[in-house]
């Protein structure tokens, strides 16, 4: 594994554990030349995964950048990068067991759309606020009361 300060390609590993999911192994490093430490995970791939996008351009699937726009949406919230990583483990082993190799966007928005209502629902508006490109202060009323909507059952 090569080192991320000085990208000498002799690391030793010091340390390693499963996640408290079990999903991954996590592994302390330790860089020969340097002696920066830094921390991998070793994850269980059942496939490779390309992601259609609306455009219609296909790009690999990264889990990193769905990590991202989770912490982007979770900013400030009171969870757990245990409940995180959980989150989208569980999201990428649907993907995969899907049986498809080509993913829409729109799908793994919807994934992501339904663990952050399940999580967080102040982060389930900030993403879906991206998601669904929302351009007014009534886009946010509309989608707020839609979901209050969906909790009560649909009733009014």
């Amino acid at each position: 594994m090569r080192c991320p300060f000085c990208s000498n390609e002799d690391t030793q590993v010091k340390d390693s554990r499963p996640t408290e999911d079990g999903a991954a192994i996590r592994r302390r490093r330790q860089c020969d030349k340097c002696g920066s430490r830094f921390t991998t995970f070793e994850r269980v791939q059942l496939r490779d995964l390309v992601v259609l996008k609306r455009s219609g351009r296909r790009v690999p699937f990264d889990r990193d950048k769905l990590a991202r726009s989770l912490a982007i949406a979770l900013r400030k919230r009171p969870i757990e990068q245990d409940q995180i990583e959980q989150m989208i483990s569980g999201i990428v082993r649907k993907l995969e067991s899907q049986g498809e190799s080509e993913i829409t966007s729109e799908i793994i928005g919807g994934m992501v759309m339904e663990a952050l209502a399940q999580l967080d629902p102040v982060a389930y508006v900030r993403y879906a606020s991206v998601y669904q490109d929302f351009q007014e202060t009534s886009d946010f009323a509309r989608f707020i009361e839609e979901a209050r909507k969906k909790k009560r059952g649909g009733t009014d």
